[in-house]
């Protein structure tokens, strides 16, 4: 372009257009976060799956010889005698509007387990003054 790298800076913050971060990169619009029009219209529901970390430290934090250790220690677990540390699952709940949540570390994603979260959650939101319509 023949100009210098601060003057083109200037001139694409001007029209708001200053990070990359910023823009849909296939169209090249700005990219606006959505959001329903009052708090409790919508709540986002999701179940995201963690393997356990035993006791003490794992072997990519510890090194193999400990960390297998830590584990045999943590649990008496086993198949095949090895031991069977599973997994957490970290049940979460964001209002769209105002963007608060609620979040739970539980045992499994069962529906029982899933219900109980979502009355708690409910309950959360509501001590909050939060009445949910949709989830």
């Amino acid at each position: 372009m023949g100009l210098p790298a601060s003057t083109v800076h200037r001139i694409l913050l001007r029209h708001g257009l200053n990070r990359l971060a910023f823009l849909d990169r296939p169209t090249g619009r700005i990219i606006r976060r959505y959001e329903r029009a009052r708090p409790g219209e919508l709540v986002h529901l999701d179940i995201k799956k963690l393997g356990n970390i035993p006791d003490g430290g794992g072997w990519r934090a510890v090194g193999r010889t400990a960390g297998d250790r830590n584990r045999q220690a943590t649990t008496d677990q086993r198949k095949n005698s090895t031991p069977v540390i599973g997994y957490s699952y970290i049940h979460s709940a964001v209002d769209d509007h105002s963007r608060l949540a609620y979040s739970e570390v539980l045992a499994n994603e069962r529906q029982e387990t899933a219900a109980g979260f979502w009355q708690r959650a409910q309950a959360f939101f509501t001590h909050h003054g939060i009445t949910v319509d949709a989830s």
